[in-house]
């Protein structure tokens, strides 16, 4: 029987740097680089689904081109007659990046604005994953009917997983980026923060606290993610911890959390343990961190 993954939020024009002064014109997003991902990963027996809005413009029809080549599902985008896509363009110093962003107009910041079509979308979907940017994006008054909808796919069976992916500048406020990022992590499943935001907006002294705070606010599974630190979870009250591997070279750190993020989705959704689906999560993002841009060709990767 045919699953469905489906991924929420904004895909953007990437403009990334080649290393040799110019800039190669991509697709990416926090969610959308995970669904890219994870398309690579599960099996045929599973569709991978993204759901936005695009305008209607030649860069949007590219788009799109671009997920139906990459095996990504596109009936659940909606296209807007007076909106278009985003656009960022990453800056790097010895493998951190920045960005500069240009999204005002983004379509999708839309889509949530028909909660029939959300749920009808949300309805066929197994698993269905999002991030905090997710909702930074969406007007506010449509944040709470975005997260009312993920609630009752939930009920019905959908399993939810949530990467708070705290993104200040994209917020009214870090207090209501905080509120709402909790308000997230109650009708989920699984939520996998990054330890260094959290702490620096949530004021976590360690991994412990992050994984308590997620876990007494309703989420079952929390999985922190520390850079090239240990990983850690909590079972049945015990923590859990796996030590990432070094990486000899990092080249370019855009991605290494959602392609994180793909490989332990897609190894738990096919039942493996959780010591080896973060092993899969860390292998994973050691080989995107060691090339330039958001998606890169595993094939080629070592």
């Amino acid at each position: 029987m045919t699953r469905n993954f489906l991924a929420i939020g904004e895909c953007m024009v990437e403009m990334a740097p080649t290393g040799e002064g110019t800039y190669r014109l991509g697709f990416a997003g926090d969610t959308l680089n995970t669904a890219w991902y994870t398309r690579r990963l599960l099996p045929d027996g599973w569709n991978v689904s993204y759901l936005t809005g695009v305008g209607r413009d030649s860069v949007s029809d590219e788009m799109l081109t671009f997920f139906e080549g990459a095996g990504i599902g596109t009936d659940l985008i909606q296209r807007f007659d007076d909106r278009t896509v985003g656009l960022y363009i990453i800056q790097l110093t010895d493998g951190e990046r920045s960005f500069s962003y240009w999204r005002s107009d983004s379509a999708a910041r839309q889509l949530a604005r028909d909660g029939a079509r959300l749920d009808a979308a949300l309805a066929a979907a197994d698993v269905i994953y999002f991030s905090g940017i997710t909702l930074a994006i969406l007007p506010k008054e449509q944040r709470g009917g975005f997260l009312e909808a993920v609630k009752a796919a939930r009920t019905r069976g959908a399993t939810i997983a949530f990467d708070p992916n705290l993104r200040p500048r994209l917020w009214e406020a870090v207090e209501i980026m905080c509120a709402s990022v909790m308000e997230a992590a109650a009708v989920s499943d699984v939520v996998l923060p990054s330890f260094e935001d959290e702490a620096t907006y949530f004021g976590d002294a360690g991994p412990m606290e992050t994984v308590n705070r997620y876990t007494d606010a309703g989420a079952p599974l929390v999985i922190v993610k520390n850079g090239p630190g240990e990983v850690l979870w909590q079972v049945d009250g015990a923590p859990w911890t796996f030590q990432v591997p070094p990486v000899t070279e990092v080249v370019d750190t855009t991605a290494a959390g959602d392609s994180f993020n793909a490989a332990f989705l897609a190894s738990h959704l096919q039942g493996a343990d959780l010591e080896t689906s973060v092993a899969a999560g860390a292998r994973l993002a050691a080989q995107v961190i060691g090339r330039r841009g958001a998606l890169v060709d595993l094939s080629q990767t070592v």
